[in-house]
């Protein structure tokens, strides 16, 4: 999961105050009932932004486990988080407001990328969260405990097969997501994200500095980044509820030890357009045809992989939902003529 974060002007429930929500099954109409369902993802998405909290989540996606720490401050200056990777090779991600610096001890590198919305979890609806209700049906669940707290489950039918369901549970007085588990259309788990411990409160800021020492002597690499561009290329068949959020250009450089490589690919343009249901997330990725590989697609936990040839390009489309979604975006990509 990853840096995203959108504000909606919608209402604001609170079920810890005894707000009552409408939901599948009770006598409402669905007007209601879409606008009380806004209600909750709105408190579901504002927590992880005006909280302070600190712990460690694990993430698995099939038969791979990823453990991270995270730690978040809000105050009237905006917010400030520390990501720490603790499996494989050692990273950390500090984000202050939409600037991102990504720490690289094994090449001593600090990569710095500006205006990054936040989607890390516990961080989850993105844009067009608004039209959940439209694409899944929302049901409350009983009470469960996830890392020592008390939470509130609530289950996402998707109402077509372009999407996965999803099971929540989030802390019962903020609104935190301590859990989120992708399920298919068996109900069996698929990818599973959860806190396995969590403090919230005060923060010691100075928990939230490198760890790194010496930073005066690293690289910095300022990640080029041209954002809300329009690139001509175009998804004419879109699953029901995806919408384009982000279109940008990045620079893909080669790393300095392969520049003598004569295999190495050379320095180029890559376009990238994101959709979302709201949930969900579909990237389209449009870069040249400069080196040899194969068409072909993957599959593992919630996330499919499929990449062709298209003239003189290469295509890669990247999304938590189904492979038939996934084939429906790659097989609708054009390039409008000029």
């Amino acid at each position: 999961m990853r840096f995203n974060r959108v504000q909606f002007s919608l209402l604001l429930v609170y079920l810890s105050t005894g707000v009552s929500v409408a939901w599948a099954g009770t006598q409402t109409s669905a007007a209601d009932e879409k606008l009380e369902v806004q209600g909750l993802i709105r408190m579901i998405q504002s927590s992880p932004q005006k909280l302070n909290y600190s712990g460690t989540f694990v993430y698995q996606q099939a038969n791979q486990i990823r453990t991270s720490k995270i730690t978040h401050h809000a105050d009237a200056n905006g917010e400030l988080e520390k990501l720490e990777i603790l499996d494989g090779n050692s990273r950390e991600y500090i984000r202050k407001n939409d600037e991102v610096s990504c720490y690289l001890p094994d090449s001593k590198t600090i990569q710095v990328e500006k205006n990054v919305t936040q989607e890390v979890f516990p961080a989850l609806f993105s844009h067009n969260a608004q039209s959940l209700p439209d694409v899944y049906t929302f049901k409350k669940g009983e009470p469960n405990r996830v890392a020592g707290l008390e939470c509130q489950t609530y289950t996402l039918t998707p109402k077509d097969g372009s999407r996965y369901g999803y099971k929540l549970c989030a802390e019962k007085q903020s609104g935190l997501l301590l859990r989120v588990q992708t399920v298919n259309s068996r109900d069996e788990v698929i990818e599973q994200i959860a806190f396995t411990q969590l403090k919230l409160g005060d923060v010691d800021k100075n928990k939230l500095k490198p760890s790194f020492q010496n930073l005066n002597q690293w690289n910095i690499e300022n990640l080029t980044v041209q954002s809300n561009i329009v690139s001509g290329w175009v998804v004419k068949s879109l699953p029901a509820g995806f919408i384009k959020i982000k279109e940008m250009k990045r620079v893909i450089s080669s790393p300095a030890s392969s520049l003598s490589d004569k295999k190495a690919v050379p320095s180029h343009q890559v376009i990238q357009m994101i959709f979302s249901d709201g949930m969900a997330t579909i990237s389209v990725f449009i870069e040249p045809d400069l080196e040899r590989r194969n068409e072909g697609s993957l599959q593992q936990g919630a996330m499919a992989i499929m990449t062709k040839r298209q003239g003189n390009y290469w295509l890669t489309v990247i999304g938590e939902v189904p492979v038939a979604a996934i084939r429906q975006v790659i097989n609708s990509i054009e390039l409008k003529s000029k």
